[in-house]
């Protein structure tokens, strides 16, 4: 292909490059905001960033109808799988914008970077999801996880927003290095970036088992620490409880998702073989057992994040070993290779956005109003504030996989899919139905401290919540209990997008 070709098809790819254009766009336009309307003015950013995620959400929408389709010379692809998750990254964006609004803990400081830093992630969120090549994942991935290091220590003058900061990125810096070597390897293995070359190129040459498993477990290193499963995880815990709360919610469920969305794509494509409807294989190599590689790290992900959640007192700890164990369920329709693992598994994505955005609104509700994360101090709320109380019921309910909530129905996907893959794969569903079980005692501890024990005389007051918080429950509340009753519109997007997945 001559330079000229190589141009052409460059200046014909910005046209299905529209959301990106326009996130960058947002993040100039609100830097230039910032500088113009001055902190004093500092609502308008809040502004400024809804009127144009929401642009962006439109954009991606009516690209729906495009189909699937390689632009810039194959670094990056546009078709559902990858909509599916723009979706749900503008989704986490424009729900953590709002809970940005209302934070006591964001109060008084200038915002203007926080918004265009929080923008700035999302476009990094997207590429992501539409990388095809080593070279866009890995740069996609490191601006993603810069951005995060950033909005992780915005409250520089709290000691432990500043430790989590550090921690992350020294983590951070440790896994993407260990990613590049396995990359590097891999290049030299097949002679090829792309994800759509590896597999025939493996195959065809026969390449070292030996040196392909050193690479796959390096480039682990990298998906590993963006979704934190064991054991890339150690930033997890520290990182959310150090980082402002709308922060730690949205890197439970934008950056996750992404990671997996990457994850999804490198496995099923890059190291499989066969077509679509559940016949795709993992590529040939006798001497690499993948699905049970991945499957070990799935039950060590869930177990270690479950039984470590027990133990903490920090209600935004607890959630973050919780976010860990959750990691694993996920990665149990990931390893499987099949439409029914990958269906189950961006369909569950989609649930936990609802149920653990909402638990971290209802931390947010309780830490503005009693100035405290330890789950000892929220005895009584039922009483003072029984909305929240309620609806951190259903969003505990949901993370445990009860009905009739969509948790339930998300667990109940991902368990079929593991049974559905046949004997082998029993055992796994044995110990992921295992935790949910373990998970129930530290869920149910949190139920018990706010509707069973008694506050404090002086703690007793009733709590007034502002209808803006109202309605932000609601958002989450409602749609987590409609999912577990009917779940059509989003189980029908979510096969659209299976579909696509291997369609180039």
């Amino acid at each position: 292909m001559d330079y000229s070709t190589i141009i052409q098809n460059n200046l014909n790819s910005l046209n299905y490059f529209v959301p990106e254009l326009l996130l960058t766009g947002l993040v100039l336009v609100l830097i230039l905001a910032d500088l113009f309307l001055g902190k004093e003015r500092s609502p308008w950013m809040s502004i400024i960033a809804l009127i144009g995620a929401a642009i962006v959400l439109v954009s991606v929408i009516c690209q729906y109808e495009l189909g699937s389709r390689s632009i810039f010379n194959d670094m990056l692809v546009v078709d559902p799988f990858s909509l599916y998750f723009k979706l749900l990254f503008l989704a986490s964006t424009i729900m953590v914008v709002f809970l940005s609004i209302g934070s006591v803990e964001l109060s008084g400081r200038p915002v203007g970077e926080y918004f265009t830093l929080l923008m700035t992630l999302t476009l990094g969120m997207f590429l992501m999801a539409s990388s095809t090549n080593m070279v866009t994942i890995f740069i996609s991935i490191e601006l993603v996880s810069i951005v995060s290091f950033v909005l992780a220590t915005y409250l520089k003058t709290r000691k432990r927003s500043s430790e989590a900061g550090l921690k992350y990125a020294i983590y951070g810096a440790f896994s993407s290095g260990l990613m590049l070597y396995g990359i590097s390897i891999l290049y030299g293995l097949t002679g090829t970036l792309s994800i759509y070359e590896i597999g025939p190129a493996l195959a065809g040459k026969g390449s070292s088992e030996l040196a392909l498993l050193v690479s796959v477990l390096f480039m682990l290193a990298g998906f590993g620490y963006k979704i934190a499963a064991v054991p890339f995880h150690f930033w997890s815990p520290d990182v959310y409880e150090g980082a402002p709360t709308p922060i730690t919610a949205f890197l439970s469920v934008g950056p996750k998702a992404a990671g997996f969305a990457v994850l999804i794509r490198f496995f099923n494509v890059a190291l499989a073989t066969g077509g679509g409807n559940g016949t795709t294989e993992w590529l040939s190599l006798a001497a690499i057992n993948w699905p049970m590689l991945l499957a070990v790290l799935a039950v060590a992900t869930m177990t270690l994040g479950n039984l470590v959640a027990i133990q903490q007192e920090n209600i935004k700890r607890m959630l973050a070993y919780s976010s860990i164990a959750h990691a694993g369920y996920i990665m149990m329709g990931t390893l499987l290779l099949s439409d029914d693992g990958i269906f189950a598994t961006i369909f569950y994505l989609v649930v936990y956005y609802l149920m653990n955005l909402g638990a971290f609104l209802v931390v947010i509700i309780f830490q503005d109003v009693i100035g405290s994360e330890r789950i000892s101090d929220w005895k009584g709320m039922a009483r003072r504030a029984p909305i929240p109380a309620i609806a951190m019921g259903v969003f505990l309910f949901s993370l445990t996989g009860l009905p009739p909530t969509a948790g339930f129905i998300g667990k109940f996907y991902l368990f079929a899919a593991v049974i559905a893959k046949g004997p082998s794969f029993y055992w796994l569903a044995v110990v992921g139905l295992l935790n949910s079980v373990v998970a129930l005692y530290y869920y149910a501890r949190i139920l018990k401290v706010m509707f069973f024990e008694q506050a404090e005389d002086e703690q007793s007051a009733e709590i007034s919540i502002s209808p803006f918080y109202v309605a932000l429950l609601a958002i989450f509340a409602i749609p987590t209990l409609v999912l577990g009753l009917y779940w059509a519109p989003l189980s029908n997007l979510a096969s659209h997008s299976v579909e696509f997945l291997r369609a180039l």
